[in-house]
């Protein structure tokens, strides 16, 4: 059984190799230069009490404007999110419905191997072979990008630094060990699609808007609960306004947040009854939104900031939760495939 799941899926692990292979070829012969930056940039010697966030943020300016580098840091991150979505459109799609669309289930599962082991085989050693190529990338990408990402960790301190986050939405996905979870469950999904759609096209075209639908809503509803992000007030400082919007709706304002490293969740601008402010604007911002007189009006308003975060030190905590929840929906997903293929396929 073994040999005939690697006869079937062997095409799919030569192109998964030969990727990898670039990919490390590619980071290789860049990754040299890049540390030769870092290091020449002074970053990696700077010591604490230095002007670390000055030197950071230099770095990081000479990367984001050398081209290949910075089409590279972004491109990994792309790469590691598309992978899931492919294995699971291409690996665990057509995994059970090549067999239906053949016809050829109907003499595999009448031979000595029953149907759950043939799909216990297939599912674990596909399985397996998803969540390595998932691990693989996202290591490679991580250490190449660690000199950025440790730059970005010291100028975040510097207003206006170019710092990638690597906690925030866009960012979390594309390192770590969360792209393993993804795999897992992309090709959980694609097989679970395959059973029940029984058509391949159809099948691939349902894993991939499934997970880009939980790839888009896990960031938004379920990271920010997976530990109780950390809430912060203090007063409103109106010497220190980074936006300030007049409309007809009434007025709105924004102090500027500087926590390093920090995922911001929420940013608000309270009354002092706890409600959002909206205004009405003062008469001193309608007049001159920019002025003095605008900001005292402002502070006489006795504002306050309330700042909703999740620390960068909670990053490898959120990564084993997250990556928790994905595989064991991928368990779920294929216990499921197990029931429906022993009681409903025929």
């Amino acid at each position: 059984m073994i040999w005939l799941t690697w006869r079937q899926f062997r095409v799919q692990a030569w192109v998964a190799l030969a990727a990898l292979a670039a990919v490390a070829i590619t980071f290789a012969v860049t990754g040299s230069h890049l540390a030769h930056l870092y290091d020449t940039s002074g970053t990696a010697t700077c010591q604490a009490g230095g002007d670390c966030a000055s030197v950071a943020s230099n770095f990081l300016t000479l990367v984001h404007g050398d081209i290949p580098y910075a089409i590279l840091y972004y491109l990994g991150a792309a790469i590691v999110y598309l992978v899931p979505a492919l294995i699971g459109m291409f690996w665990g799609a057509p995994l059970v419905t090549r067999e239906l669309e053949a016809r050829t289930h109907r003499l595999v599962w009448n031979q000595s191997v029953t149907r759950i082991r043939w799909l216990a085989v297939k599912l674990g050693l596909i399985g397996l072979a998803s969540m390595a190529t998932a691990g693989l990338l996202s290591l490679m990408v991580t250490l190449w990008a660690a000199p950025i990402s440790h730059a970005a960790a010291l100028a975040a301190s510097r207003n206006g630094a170019v710092s990638p986050n690597r906690l925030t939405p866009v960012m979390f996905g594309a390192g770590g060990i969360v792209p393993v979870g993804y795999a897992a469950f992309a090709f959980a999904l694609g097989v679970t699609a395959g059973v029940l759609i029984r058509r391949t096209i159809p099948a691939m075209a349902l894993t991939l808007a499934v997970f880009a639908a939980i790839q888009v809503v896990m960031p938004i509803v379920v990271r920010p609960h997976l530990i109780a992000p950390v809430r912060v007030s203090s007063a409103f400082n109106s010497a220190n306004i980074e936006q300030l919007w007049l409309g007809s709706s009434g007025m709105k304002v924004v102090e500027p947040v500087n926590i390093p490293g920090a995922w911001i969740i929420a940013n608000q601008t309270l009354t002092p009854a706890g409600q959002q402010f909206s205004g009405p604007a003062t008469a001193a911002c309608v007049h001159n939104s920019a002025s003095r007189a605008c900001q005292a009006s402002i502070g006489r308003l006795h504002l306050r900031q309330v700042v909703i975060y999740e620390p960068g030190s909670r990053y490898w905590a959120l990564q084993w939760y997250e990556t928790a929840i994905y595989l064991a929906a991928a368990l779920a997903l294929a216990g499921a495939c197990f029931a429906w293929i022993r009681r409903r396929v025929a």
